[in-house]
């Protein structure tokens, strides 16, 4: 982090290893867990950034043999693989807990040495040497030797306090300007939504539409009846024997609720007929087959952002049968509530994740008007969602700024530039020397005392 010559008087450069320990916890199986009462068991996926969460963790039986795998109050727990790979919380609550496999918690060898509080603001200044380590294998991995070789700053203990408390006091603050922000985050959300709901209830552009009634003129269809719906190429088909060509294709990861992810466009093998058969043309709407339940379906315009591009089978795409459709109207409508509540009522669901097939997505209930209202209401649409885009952008890039602002204040930290020092502090280097003389002193001592027994 820092050389020795470079920290103020009385601190030290020293390992993790010096003044903690990481330890793993224990392999618990799945068929133990309890439904009901029973000891709370922290796993990888209750710990986020900063805290410790036991609203669902799984509970198993108390039984002494789990003794060495209690998590006490304040203690630093670390995910050590999966994919909260590198977050850190604190668990604070005097309830009793077990340590599950794979998450590492730091047992504080000297606390005459080093604040607990304090060594949690190393770790998060030291999270993204640990990430870089963890993510350079095939799967995310925290080594434990590694974390404990790691090179920190160490104050004396007074001046740990004081470093503490001031981070606390500015990341108090800085916490709460970004809870605002992300409930503003929150609250153009509902706006969004809100403006799609007026939208084809035909507010935006008639101001007489009565609750529960579509405006004059308006009628519903279904999907099916306005589009073309088709799917797309099945990956993995075998070709021996024939001539293929290389067709770049979108995947479900490309396709998100009202925009596309282009950065990474594979190429899939498929025969010269197969462009012809799933090429995208301007105009056409894409529809994720699966995916997170709130956005199932999507609805997305394509605009012949790639050359000659396909799509997969777990993509569908809609393209309008006649020029009486405007592709943005019904890509509106499809990432409303409306027709999110459909998708989910009638898809399949799981815990988490939710799949529409091609009969379910044909059959959408959408309201349809005029070519002419069409284009009035996209263009009020996207006129009120553009300033929306504008402010999320703006609250993003806040966001930002909160993060950085608090890794330079940690920085600062642990460069002795947030505090004063204190002379009178017994320096680090002497404080953790002598207390290893002293405990060094008195395993002899019991040895000595252990022999004379004999």
């Amino acid at each position: 982090m820092c050389e020795e010559d470079r920290v103020p008087i009385g601190w030290i450069i020293t390992t993790l290893k010096e003044v903690c320990k990481l330890k793993n916890g224990y392999a618990f199986k799945s068929k133990d867990y309890l439904k009901g009462n029973g000891i709370p068991l922290i796993r990888i996926s209750n710990i986020g950034e900063g805290q410790v969460d036991l609203t669902d963790c799984v509970r198993v039986i108390e039984d002494p043999e789990y003794e060495n795998y209690v998590i006490y109050n304040n203690e630093i727990l670390v995910a050590m693989s999966g994919a909260t790979t590198g977050k850190f919380g604190i668990y604070r609550d005097d309830k009793k807990v077990y340590q599950n496999q794979r998450v590492g918690k730091f047992e504080v060898l000297f606390r005459e040495v080093l604040n607990n509080s304090y060594l949690l603001y190393i770790l998060f200044s030291l999270k993204n040497r640990i990430l870089k380590d963890a993510y350079g294998g095939a799967q995310p991995n925290i080594s434990s030797i590694k974390i404990e070789e790691l090179l920190f700053p160490l104050p004396p203990l007074p001046e740990q306090h004081r470093i503490v408390a001031k981070i606390e006091e500015l990341f108090s603050s800085l916490d709460k300007g970004i809870e605002s922000l992300k409930t503003a985050q929150a609250q153009l959300k509902v706006y969004r939504q809100a403006v799609l709901k007026w939208a084809f209830e035909g507010r935006l552009t008639n101001e007489n539409v009565k609750e529960g009634e579509l405006p004059e003129g308006w009628k519903w269809v279904i999907l099916i009846d306005i589009c073309n719906i088709k799917g797309g190429i099945t990956k993995g088909k075998d070709y021996r024997g024939q001539q293929i060509v290389h067709l770049p294709y979108l995947r479900v990861a490309n396709v998100q609720d009202g925009y596309l992810t282009l950065k990474e466009i594979k190429l899939i093998e498929a025969l010269p007929s197969d462009l012809e058969r799933y090429k995208l043309i301007y105009g056409d709407i894409l529809y994720t087959e699966g995916g997170d339940k709130d956005k199932l379906g999507r609805g997305t315009v394509w605009k012949n952002e790639i050359h000659n591009c396909i799509h997969q089978n777990h993509i569908f795409r809609a393209r309008p049968n006649s020029e009486n459709f405007n592709s943005s109207f019904i890509a509106y409508y499809s990432q409303s509530k409306a027709a999110k509540n459909y998708f989910f009522k009638h898809g399949k669901q799981t815990t988490n994740l939710a799949s529409i097939n091609l009969t379910i997505l044909s059959n959408l209930p959408l309201p349809i008007c005029s070519l002419w209202e069409q284009n009035q209401i996209v263009s009020e649409i996207e006129t009120r969602l553009s300033v929306c885009d504008k402010i999320e952008e703006t609250i993003e890039a806040s966001l930002l700024q909160a993060e950085a602002l608090r890794q330079s204040l940690l920085k600062k930290a642990f460069e002795g530039k947030l505090v004063a020092q204190d002379p009178a502090d017994e320096p680090a280097g002497v404080l953790l020397e002598r207390i290893r003389r002293e405990r060094e002193s008195m395993v002899v001592r019991k040895g000595v005392v252990g022999k004379g027994k004999k």
